[in-house]
């Protein structure tokens, strides 16, 4: 059901609001940028740090601008079962075309207990669900076997796998079979998700770079391997630039950077500084080849 990139859309703010003009025009230079999808308010877009005020204004924002040309995966996930409903019927009711469910952190459920939380949400919502595997930041995996269990349920169609474990993703896919999409978690191993049989990636570089981004994932899924490979390793310095500090810290100062929106964060995060900020800059010059230029922001 989802292929292709999948931007983990940064949430711009300015004076502690949503930014919302930037944020239209975010939503625009993506699209034109040739993405596949967008994800508002998952990680990437501070979603902990957000509102249900203010989810509902960023998700409602990328619906109406997107306006149909792609699709609207929004993150609507809680570590409560009963919060995570309540905002994935937000998502659904303001138009989004489906919905990224983080696996529960924090209070580190049994598998039986992430079958429950997942499985309830997919009964009380229409929209197909794409299931968030980083047990890096929620303390919890979700299982193989476990996945496999929920790809069952109708409206359980995809994962975003940010396990960085190969293996685990592999077997996922067999469990799953072909009808289950994987999308890679990670932008260094996207390459090597596709080559697994995944079939996209919710990703955190396409935010400023969304061109040369969908351009290897899509020669990659046209089974060009050896054009997917050239651009992958184009890409990987931009990848390794974009994990200098905490995500999204290093993406969003790109951003601003580019002329994208502010760096202006939500604590606890903070705007990048000294010689990280640097490090950063000097990143983008040598990789400016893969940029938009500023007529393209």
């Amino acid at each position: 059901m989802f292929s292709g990139t999948f931007t983990a859309l940064i949430t711009p703010f300015r004076n502690g609001e949503v930014d919302v003009d930037a944020l239209e025009n975010l939503v625009e230079f993506q699209i034109e940028g040739g993405v596949s999808g967008l994800v508002p308010c998952g990680t990437t877009g501070e979603s902990p740090t957000m509102s249900e005020d203010e989810d509902r204004v960023v998700i409602s924002t990328v619906v109406r601008v997107s306006n149909g040309r792609v699709p609207v995966i929004a993150g609507s996930g809680s570590n409560s079962t009963d919060m995570a409903v309540k905002y994935t019927k937000m998502a659904e009711e303001v138009g989004a075309d489906g919905s990224l469910q983080v696996a529960p952190y924090y209070n580190k459920p049994t598998q039986e207990g992430l079958y429950a939380h997942f499985t309830t949400i997919a009964e009380n919502t229409l929209l197909p669900l794409v299931i968030y595997n980083i047990p890096g930041r929620t303390g919890v995996a979700v299982a193989p076997e476990t996945m496999a269990r929920l790809a069952e349920v109708p409206n359980i169609v995809a994962t975003k796998d940010s396990t960085l474990s190969m293996a685990s993703a592999a077997e996922a896919k067999r469990l799953c079979g072909d009808d289950f999409d994987l999308l890679s978690g990670d932008d260094p191993v996207t390459l090597p998700i596709l080559s697994l049989g995944g079939s996209g990636v919710i990703a955190v570089a396409s935010n400023i770079a969304p061109g040369v981004y969908s351009d290897m994932v899509g020669a990659a899924l046209d089974g060009d391997f050896v054009r997917a490979k050239e651009l992958h390793y184009e890409l990987l310095p931009l990848f390794k630039a974009m994990s200098i500090e905490t995500n999204p810290i290093p993406v969003k100062t790109a951003a601003s950077l580019l002329g994208l929106c502010s760096d202006e964060m939500r604590l606890p995060m903070q705007p990048m500084t000294g010689d990280n900020l640097r490090t950063l800059e000097e990143s983008l010059e040598r990789l400016g080849h893969l940029l938009p230029t500023p007529e393209e922001v």
